[in-house]
């Protein structure tokens, strides 16, 4: 009988956090995330933490010992008998009482020693551990890297695994557009890798380099471009963090969008054209402006002068821009940050909707 190769079903960071929320905080049932490393796992539990204003304790299995879950035995004299210590990283029933919600992360599991994955079998199950008990609004869920991925790991003993449902997350990058735009990443980051969306994700277990890209690399990426270093400085901290040949590619998409007119400008209404025809830096701009509507419509009052700004960026867009990038940049506007746009206050919208309603809505559903 010829073998046939079984292909694992995976999912999205936005379709792992849907059934996250279904499963581990509804139901109450164990969830294990897999996936590669810098993939997303721990930030998509965090993330989840902050919608649901639960709190999250996360705790590294890789660096626990045995009695880190079960407790310390210690004599209690007053029964003459060995009693327990309970462990003080488990949430007390005092604590989960001050929260709806409280997520139990068990980060790295299965890097953690036999010993300390066996510690774990009764809590994960029976939702306890010695005399101790977990709260009932505590919902677990672990995540670790799978063993191909050149990781410390050790193999999960089967009913240990029998006791969660199991996800495998995939890098997907409309996923990560929507997380980056949320959380502000850097716009150089966004219209580089809107342009060249192979290089959010190239870690091949099987390669030598110790640099390579995944969407938490990107993020240290966002953050060093904040800091005050030299040229070199920044090629050199972004070749060591997403690797040598990405990092040359995106130095020069940000000699290109460092040409750009400023956002500020188009929203005002003091630059209606554009000279730059690299797509990439087009990308950046199109970030930027999405940003900068975001910002001025939080700190506006008066709704008929923001809609002036939407009125000069629709004009512009319509413009010097093609329709791939409009259509995501006003996905962003509208579905991203639901900016709340009325079409009869834009005396471009009549145009701009003839021109790209169809593949908005397209896009949208």
């Amino acid at each position: 009988m010829k073998n046939v190769a079984i292909e694992s079903r995976t999912v999205t960071s936005t379709e792992a956090r849907d059934l996250l929320m279904t499963t581990a905080i509804k139901r109450k049932r164990p969830v294990f995330l897999w996936g590669p490393p810098g993939i997303g796992k721990s930030e998509l539990v965090a993330d989840i933490g902050n919608e649901i204003d639960a709190l999250v304790i996360d705790l590294r299995m890789a660096l626990m010992d045995p009695t880190d879950i079960r407790g310390v035995g210690f004599y209690n004299p007053s029964t003459n008998t060995m009693d327990w210590a309970p462990p003080v990283d488990l949430p007390s029933a005092p604590l989960a009482a001050q929260y709806d919600h409280v997520i139990l992360f068990l980060d790295e599991m299965n890097s953690a020693p036999p010993a300390v994955q066996a510690a774990a079998y009764q809590l994960v199950l029976n939702r306890r551990v010695g005399q101790y008990v977990l709260p009932d609004n505590v919902s677990i869920i672990a995540a670790g890297n799978r063993d191909t991925d050149k990781g410390v790991t050790y193999r999960m003993p089967a009913p240990l695994a029998n006791r969660f449902v199991h996800f495998e997350m995939r890098v997907d990058f409309d996923s990560w557009l929507n997380w980056a735009v949320n959380n502000n990443v850097n716009s150089d980051v966004v219209g580089y890798l809107s342009q060249h969306k192979m290089d959010l994700f190239d870690f091949d277990p099987s390669s030598s380099s110790r640099s390579f890209a995944t969407p938490r690399s990107w993020t240290f990426v966002s953050e060093v471009l904040e800091d005050e270093l030299t040229d070199k400085q920044v090629t050199d901290v972004i070749a060591g963090t997403v690797g040598e040949g990405i990092a040359h590619k995106f130095i020069g998409h940000r000699k290109w969008s460092g040409k750009l007119p400023k956002a500020d400008d188009v929203l005002d209404g003091n630059v209606s054209t554009l000279s730059i025809d690299e797509i990439s830096a087009q990308y950046t701009l199109m970030v930027n402006l999405c940003y900068e509507l975001k910002e001025r419509q939080d700190s506006t009052d008066d709704n008929n002068t923001w809609h002036g700004y939407v009125d000069n960026m629709l004009r512009f867009v319509m413009d010097n821009l093609g329709t791939e990038l409009v259509i995501m940049g006003m996905r962003t506007a509208v579905m991203t940050y639901k900016l709340p746009i009325i079409a009869t206050k834009c005396s471009n919208w009549k145009e701009f909707h003839n021109k790209y309603g169809k593949y908005i809505v397209s896009a949208a559903g």
